[in-house]
């Protein structure tokens, strides 16, 4: 049977495209070409929320979260560079560790770094 093998590309509304996709390459993605970016190998969660979750802000259709092989060293970088970056001790355990942040048009972004197996 046919099947989807990964995701293709993430697309999305932004009021400065140009500024967002350097944020992006500056701090989050290291790509030296904007519309190509190939990820390591591992997992990728696919989940819809209920409306009324509270994971994420309401007033957002969803959350960007970025798989990542050093927290700790991304999480030092970006508040260097002045960048917000919440961490709580409820959100390390079995799933892994977790950081949020927001990206300067406002969309919220979950770092993920699954737990070594």
């Amino acid at each position: 049977m046919a099947r989807v093998t990964g995701i293709g590309g993430l697309f999305f509304r932004a009021r400065d495209p140009e500024a967002l996709t350097k944020w992006y390459d500056t701090h989050l993605l290291h790509r030296s070409n904007p519309y190509d970016w190939s990820q390591d190998a591992g997992p990728t969660v696919f989940s819809p929320f209920p409306t009324d979750s509270d994971y994420f802000p309401a007033a957002r259709q969803f959350m960007l979260n970025f798989r990542v092989d050093d927290l700790p060293a991304l999480i030092t970088s970006l508040k260097a560079a002045g960048i917000a970056v919440e961490t709580r001790a409820e959100w390390d355990g079995e799933y892994g560790s977790f950081a949020r942040l927001h990206d300067p048009e406002g969309n919220p972004i979950e770092l993920w770094q699954p737990p070594t197996r």
